[in-house]
C-alpha cells in the first residue's frame, strides 16, 4: 500500500446527513385580524340568529319603560317607545347585513361586467363603455344613491338597489384595472403565443388571476354599504318604522338626542364596529393577495 493509500484510508469520511425537509412558512394572523373577525361573527351570528343574543323583544311597546338609560334590565336603555334598546340593535343587525351583502352583490355584478367589457371588449364596444364609466365616476357615489333611492321610493330593496348602483362604478374602475393588468401580463402573452384559443386563455388564466383579488374587495365593499345605507335611512331615504335598521333607529333617536343620547350612541357603534370589522378583514386579504404586510 502506498503513502497516497494509506493517507486515503486515514481520512474519515463524514457521515451522510438526511435532508432537511422543506419548511413551510407560516404566517401568523395580526391580532387586529382576529379580533375583527371576531366581532364580525358575533354580527353575522346576530343576522342569522338574533333570538339567541336578544333579550326582549324589538317590537314590545312599554310606555312606562320610556327612554329609560342603560340599566341591568335594559342593557342599552329604551327607545321612545320603551322598546329594549339593545334588543332592536340585534334584530336590526340582519337587516342592515342583509342590506350590505346584497348592495354589494349589486355592485359587484354590475362592476365585473363593466369592468370586464372595458377591459377585454373590442374597441367599439369597450370604447363606449368606458366612456359611460368616466360619466358615472364625474357623480358621488351619495348623490348617484340618493337619485336612484328617489326614483324607486324608500324601502329595504330599492334602499339595496340605490346603494348598489351608486357605488358600482367606482368598484369597476378597479376591476377593469385588474383585468387590464392580467391581460397584459407574461404568461398571458406566452398563452397567446402558443397559440391558445382565446376563450381558453379567458377562462384559465384572465379569470381566475382577475378574481382573486376581488375577494378582499367584497369584505371591504360590504362594511362600506352597511355605512352608506344607514346614511341613506338616517336621512329618511330608507326603511320605514318600525324597523329595526341601524339607519333607522339613527333616524328615530335624533328627536331624542338631547334627552337620550344612548338613542344615537349606540346603533353608530354597531355601525362604526361592522365597518372596521370588516374592512380590517379585507385589508388582511388584500395584502396577503399582494405578498406584503404578512405576519405584522
Amino acid at each position: 500500500m502506498t503513502v497516497i493509500d494509506k493517507s486515503a484510508s486515514a481520512i474519515k469520511t463524514p457521515p451522510e446527513t438526511p435532508p432537511k425537509k422543506p419548511q413551510h412558512r407560516r404566517h401568523s394572523v395580526p391580532a387586529s385580524v382576529t379580533v375583527s373577525s371576531i366581532i364580525a361573527g358575533l354580527f353575522v351570528l346576530a343576522a342569522i340568529a338574533p333570538s339567541l343574543l336578544a333579550t326582549h323583544n324589538p317590537l314590545d311597546t312599554n310606555m312606562a319603560t320610556v327612554l329609560q338609560p342603560p340599566s341591568t334590565d335594559h342593557w342599552l336603555g329604551t327607545d321612545e317607545a320603551g322598546r329594549d334598546l339593545y334588543s332592536r340593535i340585534v334584530w336590526g343587525t340582519r337587516e342592515s347585513l342583509t342590506i350590505g351583502i346584497g348592495s354589494m352583490a349589486i355592485a359587484m355584478s354590475g362592476a365585473i361586467m363593466l369592468g370586464f367589457t372595458g377591459a377585454l371588449a373590442p374597441s367599439w364596444l369597450s370604447g363606449p363603455v368606458n366612456r359611460l364609466l368616466e360619466v358615472l365616476l364625474a357623480f358621488p357615489t351619495l348623490l348617484l344613491a340618493l337619485l336612484f333611492v328617489a326614483v324607486l321610493g324608500p324601502s329595504a330593496m330599492s334602499l339595496m338597489i340605490s346603494v348598489g348602483i351608486g357605488t358600482a362604478p367606482g368598484y369597476a374602475r378597479l376591476v377593469r384595472a385588474q383585468a387590464l393588468k392580467v391581460r397584459n401580463s407574461g404568461y398571458v402573452e406566452a398563452a397567446r403565443a402558443l397559440g391558445h384559443p382565446w376563450r381558453v386563455i379567458f377562462r384559465q388564466h384572465i379569470v381566475p388571476n382577475a378574481f382573486r383579488p376581488l375577494v378582499a374587495l367584497v369584505a371591504l365593499g360590504v362594511g362600506q354599504s352597511v355605512v352608506w345605507a344607514s346614511g341613506l335611512s338616517f336621512l329618511g331615504l330608507g326603511v320605514a318604522p318600525p324597523s329595526s335598521e341601524w339607519g333607522a333607529l339613527l333616524e328615530a333617536g335624533k328627536a331624542n338626542i338631547m334627552v337620550a343620547s344612548w338613542l344615537e350612541i349606540f346603533p353608530g357603534v354597531a355601525i362604526v364596529l361592522v365597518a372596521l370589522a370588516f374592512t380590517r378583514i379585507g385589508r388582511y386579504f388584500q395584502d396577503r393577495a399582494e405578498g406584503k404586510g404578512i405576519g405584522q
